[in-house]
């Protein structure tokens, strides 16, 4: 029963659906006569639903401190055996004269009461245990539920940051793709243009996979645009962001980040804040942009220094996280960075889009097709063109 319940429904309709399939399943084994159901409002719990032989109409509402409720939501399950006593649905004006159970379920702000009428011959062992493996069950699902909706949404909010497509940058050919291991990662890739004369890109590697890593992605992500937005220099909004990132909640874990700002010329200032080096393929030399600090987070305080190179036409700059790097073969070899040089150089004149896709694949195919470990982050820029010379004014 609890199987076939269609845990994406909204969880009203979900309890309703419940409602009446467990009534009629269980209502000759529990001596059920009838059963009502409340769902948590901000004024306290409303009417929902209504089953079996009620005689008359359930109350439209019920305060959670009146007897009956509290001590449903303070037992998960409670069962009023004389239907004479003092707080009982009966009294309550919830359930007609008898013997009562109640289970509640779902968390603070979005719970739900199932307030049960019983019949003679019912047994209090077999009830009390039936409800109680009910509750527990019916919990589990809709909690499932509820974890795979926040795994979604943070799924979404992951996707919202990375760019469906990326800025236009004249004389540049770039392509990126960010590949995650479970249904949210941890790497990211990122570009910030101004004004049409200097491009930022990022790319970053939280600790970890999953919810927790993108979670940090987030914050990190968030944190650089907002600095780099305000005109401040790299290394300071780095310096900045480390500090954030360490007073938080998630100070245990750690994020690799490198970030450039490339101007239209072909100078490229970054600061690697423990990133796996990208390499610039340049005039038949491999430079391994390596300057700057430590990882984002650990440490209290921080101090970044700048590097600079500078990107010729037909140069290729490569930037990567570990996924790529550290991805197996079965024999237990590590794909390596010394693959993914021979594999540009050989791609030389590619564009930009066509080696990224040649190095997913490579990688992909060298761990045998299985899924991915880590999570695996690219980013290819490819310097097309130098910048038109400025006109001659006439004499």
């Amino acid at each position: 029963m609890l199987g076939a319940l269609d845990v994406s429904r909204p969880g009203k309709k979900l309890l309703v659906s419940f409602l009446e399939q467990a009534f009629r399943t269980l209502r000759d084994d529990l001596r059920l006569r009838a059963a009502v159901l409340y769902a948590e409002g901000r004024e306290g719990f409303s009417f929902v639903k209504a089953v079996g032989d009620l005689k008359s109409p359930a109350r439209d509402t019920l305060d959670p401190a009146a007897p009956p409720v509290s001590l449903v939501l303070q037992h998960g399950v409670y069962i009023f055996p004389d239907p004479g006593a003092e707080g009982t649905p009966a009294r309550a004006g919830i359930l007609p004269r008898g013997a009562a159970a109640a289970i509640a379920v779902g968390a603070r702000g979005d719970r739900h009461l199932i307030f049960l009428l019983v019949g003679e011959g019912w047994v209090r062992e077999e009830l009390d245990f039936a409800l109680n493996t009910v509750r527990a069950a019916l919990g589990s699902r809709i909690m499932e539920e509820r974890v795979r909706g926040s795994f979604r949404e943070a799924a979404e909010i992951q996707q919202s940051l990375l760019l469906d497509e990326l800025p236009e940058f004249p004389g540049y050919d770039m392509a990126a793709r960010s590949v995650p291991a479970e249904e949210v990662g941890g790497d990211f890739f990122d570009f910030i243009p101004f004004d049409g004369e200097m491009l930022g890109l990022a790319i970053g590697d939280a600790s970890g996979h999953g919810l927790p890593a993108a979670l940090l992605v987030r914050d990190v992500v968030t944190g650089l645009r907002m600095g780099i937005e305000r005109e401040l220099k790299v290394a300071p909004v780095l310096t900045k962001l480390n500090r954030v990132i360490h007073r938080s909640r998630l100070s245990s874990r750690f994020v690799s980040v490198f970030y450039g700002e490339l101007e239209a010329a072909g100078n490229l200032i970054y600061v690697n804040a423990g990133h796996q080096p990208p390499l610039l393929f340049s005039r038949g030399h491999v430079l391994e942009l390596a300057t700057g600090g430590t990882v984002i987070g650990p440490l209290a305080e921080v101090k970044f220094q700048r590097g600079v190179v500078r990107l010729y036409p037909d140069d290729v700059l490569v930037a990567m996280t570990d996924g790529i790097f550290d991805r197996r073969s079965r024999a237990g070899e590590f794909f390596g960075e010394a693959r993914l040089r021979r594999m540009v150089e050989e791609s030389k004149g590619a564009a930009a889009a066509d080696l990224l896709d040649r190095i997913f694949t490579a990688a992909f195919e060298f761990g045998d097709g299985r899924p991915w470990e880590d999570d695996a982050t690219a980013v290819v820029i490819r310097r097309t063109a130098a910048p038109p010379a400025a006109a001659t004014p006439p004499a």
